[in-house]
């Protein structure tokens, strides 16, 4: 099925934060920011059983429960199957991204892209969300940044596991559509190039963004298009360094990346716009994007996010981004401006 029908280019939730990303979220706090997102009309929300060992999805379940569960659109992950025997989340190994959950569950996170696993996981992620169904699915991290020079055997046991299973149950009707939900194209790259997969959308974390979009740009935009697969943006923030932080991938950002957030925002403050605002609207006008999830974690960023969406931004904002070559000579911006 189509998200970009259902979501006609709109925000989402992205739950990463709930799930006791970067400090320990006060649970009021969480259920407090979903609230916020549902009043502001946001209809879509993703989770991970990942994120925070499941807090997030119980968190998200939590919230929705008091909802009409044919009101909104709901995604979450498989590859990760929650375990009931506890660990030190200190010593998971999570790839490049070490410790982001520190804070969460104390639960074993059991990496399995398997048939058996993968029916597990949404089985879990169904009790953990107090639901009966899940609109899409995505298979989780098959991908260089958690499994280094493994991660061709983990994408070649998610073909043959989870790609199969989530295939027949949309075929069956129990889900709408599944793809993949990572942070590198090449995994999506090797997708669409394969004769069985016919994935719907797949969520691209941090690599169409204002700071990093050329590979994906080239690469998988005008594959997806082709094959029809819908793209959901997340972190269009880039780990929160445009939108104020000093995190990007996840780290604490880099001298350069530092700099050249801060000749974007010395544009943005000369059209009297917010970097926020070119960021999201940046990331949504490619013909391929279906949503942008920007992961609040805080009830008052939900508003922000959505004063970014709705701010007009000037064509000569993107005129001057474009001379000063921080967005690429080809990439769609939200007004027509001349290529260069």
């Amino acid at each position: 099925m189509n998200m970009r029908k259902i979501l006609q280019g709109k925000l989402g939730f992205g739950t990463a934060p709930l799930g006791n990303m970067y400090r320990n979220i006060p649970e009021e706090e969480a259920i407090a920011t979903v609230d916020a997102a549902w009043e502001s009309g946001i209809r879509y929300f993703d989770a991970a059983p990942l994120y925070g060992a499941g807090l997030a999805e119980m968190r998200l379940g939590e919230a929705l429960s008091k909802r009409n569960r044919d009101e909104y659109v709901l995604s979450t992950k498989v590859g990760r199957v929650i375990s009931d025997e506890l660990e030190d989340t200190s010593s998971r190994d999570m790839g490049e991204k070490g410790g982001l959950f520190e804070f969460g569950r104390k639960n074993k996170i059991i990496n399995d892209y398997s048939a058996d696993a993968t029916l597990r996981s949404i089985e879990q992620s169904l009790n953990r969300l107090k639901t009966d169904r899940l609109d899409f699915v995505y298979i989780h991290d098959v991908a260089q940044d958690f499994y280094g020079d493994e991660w061709v055997g983990q994408f070649e046991s998610a073909r043959t596991g989870a790609f199969r299973v989530l295939t027949r149950l949309r075929e069956e009707g129990v889900i709408k559509g599944w793809g993949l939900g990572v942070n590198r194209v090449e995994p999506i790259e090797i997708m669409l190039e394969l004769e069985e997969a016919k994935p719907d959308v797949s969520l691209l974390a941090g690599r169409y963004t204002l700071l990093d979009h050329e590979r994906a740009l080239q690469r998988v935009m005008p594959e997806a298009v082709k094959h029809n697969m819908d793209i959901v943006v997340g972190g269009p923030y880039s780990s929160g360094v445009l939108a104020g932080g000093t995190h990007f991938e996840y780290q604490k950002a880099s001298s350069d990346i530092m700099a050249k957030v801060e000749k974007i925002k010395a544009i943005a403050d000369r059209h009297q716009i917010s970097i926020k605002a070119a960021a999201v609207q940046f990331s949504l006008a490619n013909p391929a994007v279906a949503a942008v999830i920007p992961g609040a974690s805080r009830p008052e960023r939900i508003a922000e996010d959505k004063a970014a969406l709705n701010t007009v931004i000037p064509a000569a904002f993107w005129e001057e981004m474009r001379e000063q070559q921080l967005v690429a000579a080809h990439a769609p911006l939200p007004i027509n401006v001349k290529q260069r």
